[in-house]
């Protein structure tokens, strides 16, 4: 394989640098290792030593494309398998203030779906991933404090000024440049790059010893405690990444395989005050308001808990990812949406993807501007187009009529149009995305319709919305347990593309489902989004037979 061309005048330390050697960075150094075997790729990471069990990042749940990227992609299934726990899906309960959550909406699995995901441990993970680089020749240095960069003109290369663990300056000169620093942003803050989003939330999170096992929550008053604890295996509730939802928040919990938990309240600033929330003592005292069960677990134990943290405002953008003059943003050093469904190794696989790409039609020779230009704009509808998701969207989270029909749309919307273009490597198939672009974009567009009229819907008529169902099981969802199996199949570009045309017709099937069960709007803002859905849906030819009700 061919190194990067760099004419004497131009020699450099390496042909990759990357700037942070956390789970973005140094899952991008493996991945180009393994695309281009003769790439010279270093990491400059600033920890210095081994990063500690469980206290270390949030960011532990992973979804369907980051757990392919690590399992399949980067080859990780074995150290997965072995040193973190299999995760029992998406969970959700509606427990604002209650005392028994057996008899509180619920909504998850009964069993596990097909594509696996885990529950990631993030120092043990990256701790790993450093051993695994190391392994395959990668160099990272430990210790290295990042002082500036200097991007190249002219083509020539780019240098990175930082200084070692002994405190000496020293210089690193690189044919490509990556920004993985997380939040510290070096290269994004350095370019100007950053902006806002318009989604407004807060998060606070700590982790505890001991699991906290919401199966154990349902005893007493239940009708039948026996069948409620069994119904979703024996015990096994406490391996979902359980959400436990209210008017303007969700708290997680995830298990890790340390015996440890991780637990984060996220909240919407306008009904939630983020500076009586932002110690461990104060998140305790708005547990015991809104999440009793669950503040009584973790107030019988006596040991404090192993770290504390918080975000006053965790979403952002950025202008730019990708350029031709061979610079990139990946992770959080460029954009993050929210946590509420995991989604942030799907964005850093997606991200070191487009790289990969872009560094191999470099080694080629190729003209890097079209393709740089091109995953950005894909980027950006991604990003652009999962933020309805969660911007505006919190007064719904104790709505559980409302969320029964958001969770499944959510988890459609995201199996029908990103996640089959990532496993089946479609990625950056350019004319692929050209072909798709007019059915990804119906797909936008009714997601966007879903989203404002569920708002409106919850806003306008609040608990006379039809009830939910005591368990929407989603593995007795057929042909959402489909869509989740068929990621696993094997399928060729036709097959995709063929997928791709046929989302907006499953989405504006599950709309008009959803419309048809809330029955006719009862006011006029309400009334305006349900007329433009249901246009939106009558735009699509219905597919042939029904889908089961998600309720």
């Amino acid at each position: 394989m061919a190194e990067l061309a760099s004419t004497p005048a131009e020699a450099t330390d390496c042909d990759v640098g990357i700037v942070g050697g956390g789970l973005a960075g140094l899952t991008l150094a493996l991945q180009l290792r393994q695309a281009h075997p003769a790439l010279r790729v270093r990491v400059l990471e600033r920890r210095d030593g081994p990063a500690p069990e469980a206290a270390h990042k949030v960011g532990e749940s992973t979804v369907e494309i980051g757990a392919h990227y690590f399992a399949q992609v980067l080859g990780l299934r074995q150290h997965l398998e072995s040193a973190h726990l299999k995760k029992f899906g998406f969970r959700f309960f509606f427990n604002d203030g209650a005392d028994n959550l057996a008899l509180c909406p619920e909504l998850g699995p009964s069993q596990y779906l097909s594509v696996p995901t885990y529950q990631i441990d993030r120092g043990v993970f990256e701790n790993h991933l450093a051993d695994e680089a190391a392994r395959r020749g990668i160099q990272v240095v430990p210790g290295a404090r990042v002082l500036g960069c200097a991007l190249g003109a002219g083509g020539g290369p780019h240098r990175v000024r930082w200084r070692d663990a002994a405190g000496t300056e020293q210089q690193l000169s690189c044919r490509w440049l990556v920004d993985a620093s997380g939040r510290a942003g070096l290269l994004k803050r350095q370019l100007g790059l950053a902006r806002g989003n318009g989604h407004a939330a807060f998060s606070v999170w700590f982790r505890v010893r001991g699991h906290v096992r919401p199966d154990d929550w349902g005893q007493v008053g239940a009708g039948d405690p026996a069948a409620w604890r069994t119904r979703c295996g024996v015990g096994q509730r406490w391996l979902s990444t359980n959400h436990l939802c209210g008017p303007g928040y969700w708290v997680w919990l995830i298990p890790l395989a340390s015996g440890c938990h991780s637990v984060g309240i996220v909240a919407d600033p306008a009904q939630h005050d983020f500076e009586a929330m932002k110690t461990h003592a104060g998140a305790m005292r708005w547990l015991a308001r809104h999440q009793p069960q669950l503040h009584a677990a973790l107030a019988a134990s006596a040991e404090p808990p192993l770290d504390f943290g918080f975000l006053r405002s965790f979403s952002h953008d950025a202008r730019q990812l990708f350029s031709h003059q061979r610079w990139a943003l990946v992770g959080e050093a460029g954009r993050f949406l929210d946590p509420f469904y995991s989604p942030g190794s799907d964005f850093i696989a997606i991200g070191n993807t487009y790289v990969t790409e872009l560094v191999g039609i470099d080694l080629g020779g190729g003209d890097l501007r079209p393709a740089a230009r091109l995953f950005d704009a894909v980027f950006r509808s991604f990003y652009d187009n999962m933020l309805p998701l969660y911007e505006g969207q919190y007064a719904l989270f104790g709505n559980a009529a409302a969320m029964s029909h958001k969770v499944v749309w959510d988890y459609t919307y995201y199996w029908s149009v990103l996640a089959p273009l990532f496993f089946h490597g479609r990625l950056a198939d350019t004319a692929l995305l050209a072909e798709c672009a007019a059915p990804m974009q119906a797909c936008a567009q009714l997601n966007q319709g879903m989203q404002d009229w569920l708002r409106a819907a919850a806003e306008q008529r609040g608990e006379r919305l039809p009830r939910a169902p005591a368990f929407q099981d989603h593995t007795q969802i057929h042909w959402f347990r489909t869509l989740n199996t068929r990621l696993t199949q094997p399928a060729a570009r036709a097959d995709v593309a063929r997928q791709m045309h046929e989302a907006p017709q499953v989405m504006a099937t599950l709309a008009q489902q959803a419309l048809q069960r809330f029955g006719p709007a009862e006011h006029a803002p309400e009334a305006a989004h349900h007329a433009r859905l249901a246009a939106l849906c009558a735009q699509q030819q219905r597919p042939a037979g029904t889908m089961a009700a998600c309720g």
